[in-house]
């Protein structure tokens, strides 16, 4: 047990080894970890809807406050049904899986990772603005595209199409609405032939996957 974490619990019998603050300790620690459970997906162990809607929220206040814009990136598996109905709901899983343990590796420990439903998966950036957040996009999509996953000992490889937007300080929007203006670009992304990143506005630069120094240093700080 953590000495420190003790400071704040006192032994009414005021003994150095005290069997009450252990279990109180105990207690704690179970709060903490069941509530951790309920903000988790549990097949991807990324956050879920409800946890997403909070975040989101909270990363958009810090926008009005600081100024700085919030990224936002959609994410679709592409043709995900047609591995489901080809290999079974178990492969559609370890797909599911795949993808996400790539993305997780490919992202600042910053970012917020989650799960929007089914096969669509939502990653907040903090503190990110337009060209860092559609470089992110291209990151993660190539990564995933030149990965393929192995089922049944046949490479399958998957890919994924993309939507990206920023919340700016200006702007008044909900979670919610951010949320589904992120999507209309990423359905633009599969309309437009899937496996390709999608984001608003013109004179952006064109995406890359390669890192800048702080996107390096974010990205492979120790976790």
């Amino acid at each position: 047990m953590d000495p420190e974490s003790r400071l704040d619990i006192r032994c009414p019998a005021q003994m150095e080894e005290c069997p009450v603050v252990d279990e109180l300790m105990e207690v704690r620690e179970e709060c903490r970890r069941l509530r951790e459970m309920t903000r988790r997906d549990i097949l991807t162990g990324y956050f879920n809807l409800g946890y997403l809607l909070e975040a989101l929220g909270d990363e958009m206040e810090r926008t009005r406050r600081t100024g700085l814009p919030t990224g936002l990136i959609m994410i679709d598996i592409d043709y995900f049904k047609r591995i489901n109905d080809t290999f079974g709901h178990e492969m559609g899983n370890k797909a599911l899986k795949w993808c996400t343990q790539i993305w997780r590796s490919n992202i600042r420990r910053i970012d917020i990772p989650c799960r929007y439903g089914g096969e669509e998966f939502a990653i907040i950036l903090p503190s990110t603005r337009l060209a860092q957040a559609v470089r992110a996009a291209e990151r993660l999509r190539a990564a995933v595209a030149r990965a393929p996953l192995s089922i049944n000992e046949t490479h399958v490889t998957l890919t994924a199409s993309f939507g990206v937007d920023v919340y700016t300080a200006k702007e008044v929007l909900q979670p919610r609405e951010f949320i589904t203006r992120a999507d209309t670009f990423l359905l633009s992304a599969k309309e437009m032939g899937r496996n390709c990143v999608r984001y608003p506005g013109e004179g952006v630069e064109p995406a890359s996957t390669e890192l800048t120094q702080d996107e390096r240093e974010a990205l492979f700080r120790k976790k």
